[in-house]
């Protein structure tokens, strides 16, 4: 009787979930409640990057605007605005046609740097596609390691780029980021935190942005090149004059 107790004591442990198990998707989640980027979907957002000025809105509903304002010696003041309906190109308030192609570059340059401002909100999108990657350390912190790929509907041009987010076990928050890319002949890019700030309860992060000194490190062990200096520094990604309005 003894031993029948110790195995059916056994077998109930082993039947109990583990709180560590997390899928993906729940780690994900996780990283947005604690960032605060769930309150990103209905905020509206400013600041300035490389001399440029961003503005964000976003409505609860899923509409969104997002616009780049720029000075320019001869044109004079330039605003590229993207929105769920269209792109379009203000010079000094006044719209300006833009070719297909030059348009769908501007969109998507606008686009990126909004969405890796807000991160990791977005990642929740439809075109999503999670993947688990096993645990990792770096810097005596412990990290999940989830790969991110997007489908190609809904998943933009660049739908075959390869990311990868490092989200602390313990506080679910992203320090590091790695992706792959294909245009202009390709290559591949880690960024890892060098300051955080909150702006009503929203986590805003500025990365040192490396790449491989060596092509032939793979993406997935990109971090372990970094703790062995193998990356070199290309640049800064700082967000300055951060202003967040939460809007009812």
């Amino acid at each position: 009787m003894k031993y029948l107790s110790i195995l059916f004591l056994a077998f109930l442990i082993s039947c109990k979930p583990s709180e560590n198990k997390l899928t993906a998707q729940q780690i994900i989640d996780k990283a947005i409640v604690s960032s605060g980027a769930d309150k990103v979907a209905n905020s509206e957002i400013k600041f300035k990057f490389r001399d440029k000025e961003y503005i964000a809105n976003r409505k609860s509903s899923g509409s969104f605007k997002l616009t780049r304002k720029q000075k320019d010696e001869k044109a004079g003041f330039i605003s590229d605005v993207l929105s769920n309906e269209k792109f379009e190109r203000l010079v000094n308030g006044i719209p300006y046609q833009v070719n297909d192609s030059i348009a769908n570059i501007l969109s998507n340059s606008v686009n990126s740097v909004h969405y890796f401002s807000v991160l990791p909100f977005g990642l929740n999108d439809k075109a999503v596609i999670k993947k688990l990657l096993p645990s990792t350390t770096v810097k005596d912190k412990e990290y999940y390691k989830i790969q991110v790929t997007f489908s190609e509907d809904g998943g933009g041009e660049d739908f075959d780029d390869i990311f990868i987010y490092w989200i602390g076990k313990q506080d679910f928050l992203v320090d590091y980021l790695a992706y792959s890319y294909h245009t202009n002949g390709g290559g591949k890019r880690f960024r890892a935190i060098n300051k955080e700030v909150l702006k009503n309860g929203i986590r805003f992060v500025n990365y040192d942005n490396y790449k491989p000194l060596n092509k032939e490190i793979s993406l997935i062990d990109i971090d372990k090149a970094f703790e062995k200096n193998e990356l070199k520094k290309l640049s800064e990604i700082n967000l300055e004059n951060i202003e967040v309005q939460i809007l009812k």
